[in-house]
This record gives C-alpha cells, sequence and structure tokens, in this order.
C-alpha cells in the first residue's frame, strides 16, 4: 500500500484528488497538507512514500518545501520519500526548479485519474515522471542549462554528485548501491536525476561531461 500526502492550498482540489486515489486498492491518503509548513509537519508525523505537492503555494512555496522534504528523507534511506510535483502552469522553469530541489516528477492537475494514479506508482517504485506535454520543452531546456553550467557541482545535490563520481569509476547501480548502502530504487533514482539535471542523454553522457568540467580527474581514485 502506497502512502501518499496530499499537498494544494485549495480544500476543493485536495479534495479531488483524495476522491481519486480513494478508488486505488494499493494507495492509501495519510494526510492533507493546505502549505509548505503543513506539508513539512504531516511528512515528519506520517511518513509518506510520495508526497502530491502543489508549486505555487503563500508562504513556503512546493519548491523549498520539496527541497526540505528530500533533505530530511535522506537522513531515512530506508523509509524515502518521494516528490510529485503537481501544477496547472506548463512551465518549464518551474518543472526545472523541482527537479533541482530533488523532486521525482512533474505532474499537471488536469491529468486523468489514471495518469495521476500510475504517476504515484511509478515514483513510488523508485523512477521519474514527466508530464508528456512539457517532456520535449523540458529536455531542451535542462540541455541549455547544462550548457551555461558545465560543472556537475552546480546542479546536483551532494548525494548526487557522490553517485556521479562512482558512476564515472565505472560502478554499476548494484555496486554503488552495496557502496552506499542505499536501495536499487534509490539508485536508479539519483541517476535519473543527474540525467536530467545535466541534460546527459545517458550514462556515458554524463560521464563524459563530468571528466570535460573537471568534476572528475581520470587519475583519482575511486571514490
Amino acid at each position: 500500500m502506497t502512502r501518499v500526502l496530499i499537498v494544494d492550498d485549495q480544500p476543493m482540489v485536495r479534495a479531488g484528488i483524495g476522491m481519486l486515489l480513494a478508488a486505488e486498492e494499493d494507495m492509501s491518503v495519510v494526510a492533507e497538507a493546505g502549505s509548505g509548513h503543513e506539508a513539512l509537519e504531516l511528512a515528519r508525523v506520517h511518513h509518506p512514500e510520495v508526497v502530491l505537492m502543489d508549486v505555487r503555494m503563500p508562504g513556503l512555496d512546493g519548491v523549498a518545501a520539496t527541497r526540505e522534504l528530500v533533505r530530511e528523507s535522506a537522513t531515512h534511506p530506508d523509509a524515502l520519500t518521494r516528490v510529485l510535483i503537481m501544477t496547472t502552469f506548463d512551465d518549464e522553469d518551474v518543472v526545472l526548479n523541482a527537479l533541482q530541489a530533488g523532486a521525482s516528477g512533474y505532474l499537471l492537475k488536469h491529468a486523468s485519474p489514471t495518469e495521476i494514479a500510475d504517476a504515484i506508482r511509478r515514483v513510488a517504485a523508485g523512477d521519474t515522471w514527466l508530464d508528456a506535454t512539457a517532456a520535449t520543452r523540458l529536455v531542451q531546456k535542462l540541455r541549455t542549462r547544462a550548457a551555461d553550467h558545465r560543472n556537475p557541482a552546480e546542479l546536483l545535490t551532494p548525494r548526487e554528485q557522490e553517485v556521479l563520481r562512482l558512476v564515472a569509476a565505472g560502478l554499476s547501480n548494484r555496486e554503488i548501491l552495496e557502496r552506499l548502502v542505499l536501495s536499487e530504487a534509490t539508485v536508479k533514482t539519483h541517476v535519473a536525476r543527474i540525467l536530467f539535471k545535466t541534460g546527459a542523454r545517458d550514462r556515458a553522457a554524463a560521464v563524459a561531461m563530468a571528466y570535460r568540467s573537471g568534476f572528475v580527474d581520470p587519475h583519482d581514485p575511486v571514490p
């Protein structure tokens, strides 16, 4: 059973999403929050596997709340909370900021019930979900950003930098999870975020960029 926390400053939106998820036998809405601050408090109590997070909220917005949730979740590797951003705005910059903050995906609020449920399942399993209508422009935006910020240290979280160094050293996902004591799904999530944030097409392209930028030195020992 996937535990879900719904975060939106509009009660009707929360109620509507809650009704949709109530029809899914493998999901349970453990709480609803109307603000970023409330989301953080409820996540600490209920430890949801997936947080459906609105972006545009007064006070602590969805991107800032996502950043804090991901930071706190990293201290509990066996009970990770993943964030799926939901917004009515088809805005690549918002999506990129959310991914940069550590979100595992992006979904428009007008998505169908099937899409919402599928996105939650994918994110809970450690995958990344991107709304298809925004994917093409998002990838182009990511590549543009990567061109402006060649050093991965400016794009990635400390844990993602650690994973990239191990990937560059030739370690497989299995070897990385053993080295960092992480689950396979968590390693896959980190690799996916590295590719998204750097705009790299695949692992090889990400490694090549890491060497070109000087982020990784070929003479460095394996971390």
